[in-house]
């Protein structure tokens, strides 16, 4: 298969996964093109790649290659212009006694607890994350967060939040690239369905809190965009994507 345009990388070779089930829309197959081989995607590579709509897994670079959809669209936001709604400012006012530490990729038992309690809550299934799993189950699963999480070929960090008790609540696992950062991955404690505000209780909104956190630091960089991933109009679990703005999506191969 041939490279994407625009990448003089030729020892880099591109594959078609066979059909899988998607993740985001029921009774659809999605297929991925794959880059390979994985340590040849370095940070100056994949800041070519993401431009042109691949994401991040692990060390699997990837994007949609699926043969009768192209519902999933890659998104940024243009922070030069951004303007926060009133509901992403009091998210991030609201939170704002959170203490945020950058750390190296790497497996911590304390993320992973809070990983595997959010995937619980959150993409539940009845094989997953079971609590009376056996030993030989847990460890496979925390294999599988090591895999997903824990492992890059690019610059990734992690951010982990904690509150004034030093009670874990969020981690955000982010790439910087050459224009931006990547949200790659973020899980939270959803056991905080509410949190405190000065005298009022607000629910809790660490997912918008997160990227509002991304966002300032990536100014910070200097850098223009924030990369939220994929977008798909019907799934309403990428519908929060769509409330920061402005953002371009990437449509036939151009930035719009």
């Amino acid at each position: 298969m041939t490279l994407p345009s625009e990448l003089p990388l030729h020892k880099l070779q591109f594959y078609v996964t066979t059909p899988y089930q998607c993740g985001y829309l029921p009774n659809k197959l999605a297929q991925s093109l794959i880059a390979t081989p994985h340590h040849l995607v370095d940070t100056n590579v994949y800041s070519g790649l993401i431009q042109q709509g691949f994401r991040r897994s692990g060390k699997f670079v990837y994007r949609p290659h699926c043969e009768n959809c192209n519902a999933c669209i890659a998104v940024r936001v243009v922070l030069k212009d951004f303007v926060p709604t009133r509901s992403q400012k009091r998210a991030f006012k609201q939170h704002g006694d959170l203490s945020a530490r950058i750390l190296p990729l790497g497996y911590h038992q304390d993320h992973f607890e809070l990983y595997a309690s959010y995937q619980a809550a959150r993409h539940a299934e009845p094989e997953n994350f079971n609590a009376d799993a056996s030993d030989f189950d847990q460890k496979r699963e925390a294999e599988q967060y090591r895999q997903f999480l824990c492992m890059s070929n690019v610059e990734s960090l992690m951010v982990e939040f904690r509150d004034a008790k030093d009670q874990l609540k969020i981690v955000s696992v982010i790439d910087v690239v050459r224009d931006g950062v990547s949200a790659v991955y973020t899980f939270y404690d959803t056991s905080d369905s509410k949190s405190s505000y000065g005298d009022h209780i607000k629910r809790a909104s660490y997912g918008t809190y997160s990227i509002m956190w991304q966002i300032e630091w990536t100014k910070i960089l200097n850098l223009p965009y924030l990369y939220l991933g994929y977008w798909i109009a019907a799934s309403e679990k990428m519908a929060y994507k769509q409330l920061f703005e402005p953002q371009e999506k990437l449509i036939d191969g151009e930035w719009v």
